[in-house]
């Protein structure tokens, strides 16, 4: 039987394991994929000790695989499904998550993979750069503005430096001191994060701050909104719709369509766009892969390969 790592119950680690599980069977529109790689990011522990998505409603069946972004092969198709065939090599969001031998992934947010681009690259772009992208298309700023990213030094933050480089944005990034080196090299202006760090971003963005893409929340976003003249140039994937909104911004909208996870290839294969993959893990050692994200230790993307 397919292997899955999955959480048996809300909670910590503890709640984590190896099962045996049924091959999943592709429902009407859906996609089987045979996982080469599978994306691992913060949301994966948040869902895991609780958290729900935006939009997310109903009890969560257990156990429940781990993962929300794969790269494989499609082994079996759906009903009605058209434009893919079996052996197509895809990557997209999953049904069925992540961490696991075969997985189910829904047609409208699925991709053909160039063959330039491996899986383990592949896997990166459907959560944390396609929020990154989705993000930066939203706010819609002219080439030549300044666009203020906070929390740049992570996935998402990474990923939106630079997709807005590539749309021809001035980028001023917010993040500790330890990720300067790794912020510049992505083409933004660090800005360390801290007390005070309003009065450094605005000392180095001397002509004013365009737009805000906030990816930490909390007081970060507050003070990040009295950067902006126009508060509607200030949004969030950081925080909940009720705090951005009292400050005159909004939440990132998610696109979640296989045009957007085409864009992001194209920027990877034209070296626009880099995933950063500073760590892999093979499928039997998914706990370790989690761990490095969830204790923070990771920087760049963490990837799961599952051998074949």
């Amino acid at each position: 039987m397919p292997k899955a790592y999955v959480f048996t119950r809300y909670g910590g680690p503890e709640t984590e394991s190896f099962v045996d599980v049924d091959r999943p069977s592709p429902g009407p529109g859906q996609l089987l994929v045979a996982v080469r790689a599978a994306g691992v990011n913060p949301v994966d522990w948040k869902i895991r000790s609780g958290y729900r998505r935006p939009g997310d409603s109903g009890d969560r069946a257990f156990p429940a695989v781990l993962g929300s972004e794969v790269s494989g092969v499609v082994a079996e198709l759906g009903e009605g499904v058209e434009g893919f065939t079996v052996g197509d090599e895809v990557f997209g969001n999953t049904l069925s998550g992540g961490y696991a031998e075969y997985t189910l992934v829904p047609v409208d947010i699925a991709a053909h993979k160039p063959a330039a681009l491996s899986h383990v690259a592949a896997a990166t772009l459907p959560v944390a750069a396609a929020t990154a992208y989705d993000g930066v298309r939203q706010l819609d700023l002219p080439p030549g503005a300044t666009l203020l990213v906070t929390g740049a030094g992570g996935g998402v933050g990474a990923a939106a430096v630079q997709i807005a480089r590539a749309f021809g944005l001035r980028v001023v990034g917010v993040a500790s001191e330890g990720k300067k080196d790794f912020v510049e090299s992505l083409g933004a202006d660090h800005v360390s994060s801290g007390p005070a760090w309003t009065e450094r971003a605005r000392a180095a963005a001397p002509d004013g701050i365009d737009g805000v893409y906030d990816l930490v929340g909390g007081e970060v976003l507050a003070e990040a909104a009295e950067l902006l003249t126009d508060r509607t140039r200030l949004i969030t994937a950081g925080a909940p719709e009720e705090d951005v909104r009292r400050l005159g911004g909004t939440r990132v909208t998610r696109a979640r369509n296989a045009a957007v996870l085409e864009e992001l290839a194209r920027l990877v294969l034209k070296g626009d766009l880099d995933p950063h993959v500073t760590g892999t893990f093979p499928l039997e050692r998914a706990g370790e892969a989690l761990r490095a994200v969830e204790d923070g230790h990771a920087r760049g993307k963490t990837v799961i390969e599952v051998a074949r």
